[in-house]
């Protein structure tokens, strides 16, 4: 027996559409939005709206791709939140009438558990109890998997997550969005020792980054001050101090958490995980801990409908379906636990 599974993602501004065959991977589509370019990050509005324009072209091309006609799918799956919420609900509303037309089962995935159960789309699974540190733009979490979807959220921020960090402290030095990826680029030819930044340190495994933001401001402002070029002289050094004191505040805190926890199977995901730097210093540390590390292939670690896919099809098996009165979700407040 074949079980095809659609599943939908429109948290931000990506989006996406994947069928899932029996739990193995058959497409994974995704539509990026340029619009918010011009403006520096990701505007709500107009984020809904293009939603609006490219879901029905996104699903027909994973269908169509997969070789799978509508009346031929199992289940549809949509990312109930976190998110913006206007995005959301045109990829609730899509699955909701898909559901309803089709006469199939509706399958709710919480979008933070999904980057985590991003790692188990692969042949090279990891073995549980799982530590996984999550990083994006959004969202910075450490959670603990100690069976198949089954989470412990450890810690998280208590303000800016790691990525957004990123891309605020790229366009104070004045570089485009999204700057997070130019930061890591520049920051590899710079010397992170040469300018120094504050470490914050928090209770247990939470996380704070508006503090090293507040930092760049200033030591920008009383550089400038004293040259007006001083940022452009020293954009490298710059770049890679600010990347190492971020890189280092979220290592120290999934060392301390695999220590607590004897762990020793460690995963990285969210958009974040593509910086060069962060993968070299878990590498550094898996060498140093002897932890065997998982790293989703990029396309699974940015906002993609294949992990929502992968965790949709282990909700399947175990009967965990969603009704028609579901609703999207913009925070799921402190915890995992909505829709374990």
């Amino acid at each position: 027996m074949r079980i095809n599974i659609l599943a939908i993602e429109s948290s931000c501004d990506e989006t996406a559409a994947a069928v899932i065959q029996n739990g193995k991977l058959l497409n994974n589509i995704i539509a990026s939005q340029s619009v918010h370019a011009a403006f520096g990050g990701v505007v709500p509005e107009l984020a809904s709206r293009a939603h609006e324009k490219k879901i029905v072209t996104v699903v027909n091309d994973a269908l169509t791709s997969a070789g799978i006609r509508v009346n031929e799918l199992d289940a549809v799956a949509f990312t109930r939140g976190p998110g913006l919420i206007g995005s959301l609900l045109v990829g609730t509303s899509f699955a909701k009438g898909l559901a309803l037309a089709q006469g199939i089962p509706l399958i709710e995935v919480n979008h933070m558990q999904a980057h985590v159960m991003a790692h188990f789309i692969p042949d090279r699974k990891p073995r549980l109890p799982f530590l996984c540190l999550t990083v994006s733009g959004g969202h910075t979490q450490l959670v603990l998997m100690r069976d198949m979807l089954k989470f412990e959220l450890l810690g998280q921020t208590r303000d800016d997550a790691a990525g957004e960090a990123f891309d605020k402290g790229a366009k104070l030095l004045g570089l485009p969005y999204p700057g997070g990826p130019l930061i890591d680029k520049l920051a590899a030819e710079g010397d992170p020792g040469r300018f120094r930044f504050p470490h914050t340190s928090m209770p247990g495994y939470d996380y704070s980054f508006s503090g090293i933001k507040t930092s760049l401001l200033y030591m920008l402002k009383d550089g400038v001050a004293k040259s007006p070029d001083f940022v452009e002289h020293n954009l490298k050094d710059l770049c890679a101090g600010y990347q190492h004191r971020i890189l280092s505040m979220l290592m120290e805190k999934l060392k301390k958490a695999a220590e607590d926890y004897n762990i020793t199977t460690i995963g990285l995901a969210g958009g974040v995980a593509a910086n060069s730097g962060l993968r070299e210093m878990l590498q550094h540390e898996a060498k140093l801990c002897g932890w065997e590390i998982f790293i989703p292939d990029f396309g699974y670690c940015t906002d993609n409908a294949g992990m929502i896919a992968i965790t949709a099809h282990y909700k399947f098996l175990e009967g965990s379906f969603s009704d028609l009165s579901a609703v999207p979700v913009a925070s799921l407040g402190p915890d995992l636990a909505f829709s374990s």
